[in-house]
């Protein structure tokens, strides 16, 4: 068998696959009259093409030429499977991962990204404003906004900001204004500063100042990394070369995992496996987050806001609450309140299964791939990896052949701060205390 998978360009798919054809979703509520919200509810904020297909049921959707010649830059992304892992747990599964650190970026981000500056800039945008976490989405943005010429703004959560220098000197060299959130740029950035003035921030916060910049300026859009049907949909194309790719080696996946901040990520390799397993096929999806931001292993099942001043829709999600502000863990990607509704539906239909994991035992998994395939994988990444080395475990226990495969959603070239602290045994545990969350989600809308 191959061990690194590869497709033709011209095998690439031509069309994203849409879950709300198969999946009903909750709907977005207008926060004032919890009725489901209008398109024009929602023009302040994002581009007429992105609105519809936040809201569309049709399976397929084209992918425009402009986007796939930018696509090619780095798709299709390889399939490979993990030999040395394999012979290292001694295990009978067979293992494979997605590879999407081969992007410009360095992370699954851009396949969005690209989509919705090119449908920004079609449409007259010419700024487009964002948050980021660990810095993955903000690059991937200021990226794509330069392959269309236009500006880019990006509040990056505080202690990320702080963590990893390197990725705001990416989003920089692309052209990027990057700025530490909470900030002083926008009026809820002030506010928050000035009642929390040592807090790590949040993606919650930030994605509040990005909304708040866009709303205020004629030229200038906002854009979401994650959460949302539209960023889910872009996503798919991860999980529809994987099916190319086995289906080139003759064999279907028994597992997918994959790690959960916003849900993007893991949406994107799996969902379009999803059909068939609503079919009966057997197939088992596993996604991972951190014991420190516990969403869908611990948060409530509700409608909340997105953000933390509420200038949102009401999102049918897992969520711990809108001014839920996790600890400072360096999987700053995975510090989210909420999860993407589509993701949420499915867990809460026992579709998917989800599972949390501490930063240390996320970090040996992740430093055990580094030793074995040679990658060194980002921190958000490692925690599927860690989903797929349980389960391999397991195969070795009773003797399974399974085959699992896993997105790595993108590279740690820029997280080695972290892993300097672990290898130095410095790294933390932390597991968000129960009370806390009952006291985060006391105030959900």
């Amino acid at each position: 068998m191959e061990r690194k998978i590869i497709l033709d360009e011209n095998e690439m798919p031509k069309k994203w696959y849409n879950i709300q054809a198969d999946v009903e979703i909750p709907p977005h509520l207008h926060p004032a009259t919890k009725e489901p919200v209008k398109a024009e509810d929602m023009k302040p904020i994002f581009a007429e093409e992105i609105i519809k297909q936040e809201a569309s049921k049709e399976r397929w959707i084209p992918i425009p030429d402009e986007v796939m010649d930018i696509y090619r830059i780095w798709r299709p992304t390889p399939l490979y499977r993990a030999e040395n892992l394999e012979k290292y747990l001694k295990t009978p599964a067979k293992i494979f991962f997605k590879w999407e650190g081969v992007s410009p970026p360095g992370s699954h981000k851009p396949n969005t990204a690209v989509a919705q500056a090119y449908y920004n800039s079609r449409e007259g945008v010419e700024r487009l404003t964002t948050e980021t976490g660990a810095g993955q989405w903000g690059s991937a943005l200021a990226f794509a906004t330069k392959m269309f010429d236009m500006r880019c703004t990006v509040y990056m959560v505080k202690c990320s900001y702080e963590q990893k220098p390197y990725r705001r000197v990416l989003m920089q060299t692309w052209g990027a204004d990057v700025v530490a959130s909470p900030s002083e740029r926008t009026d809820f950035g002030k506010k928050v500063k000035e009642e929390m003035p040592s807090t790590p921030g949040s993606l919650g916060i930030a994605i509040s100042e990005a909304i708040e910049d866009a709303v205020k300026n004629d030229d200038t859009k906002y854009s979401l990394g994650s959460v949302l049907n539209h960023v889910v949909l872009h996503q798919s194309i991860i999980g529809l070369e994987m099916k190319k790719q086995f289906e080139m080696i003759d064999i279907y996946p028994d597992i997918i995992c994959g790690c959960v901040g916003g849900g993007s990520n893991f949406s994107g390799g799996a969902f379009p496996f999803v059909p068939d397993k609503m079919k009966g096929k057997e197939i088992k999806f596993i996604d991972a987050e951190p014991t420190a931001c516990p969403t869908l292993t611990k948060g409530l099942y509700t409608y909340d806001f997105g953000d933390t001043a509420k200038q949102t829709p009401l999102l049918k999600m897992y969520t711990l609450g809108h001014d839920f502000i996790p600890p400072a863990i360096h999987a700053g990607g995975l510090r989210y309140h909420g999860d993407a509704p589509s993701l949420c539906k499915l867990v809460e239909s026992n579709i998917i299964e989800a599972r949390a994991y501490h930063q240390n035992e996320v970090f040996e998994s992740a430093s055990i791939f580094a030793r074995t395939e040679g990658f060194v994988i980002a921190p958000e990444s490692a925690h599927g990896l860690k989903a797929v080395i349980d389960e391999a475990i397991k195969c070795k226990e009773t003797g399974e052949e399974k085959i699992i495969c896993f997105v790595n959603s993108g590279h740690g070239h820029f997280d080695l701060s972290s892993y300097d602290l672990y290898n130095n045994g410095m790294l933390q545990d932390y597991e968000y205390p129960e009370e806390l969350i009952r006291e985060a989600i006391k105030n959900i809308a």
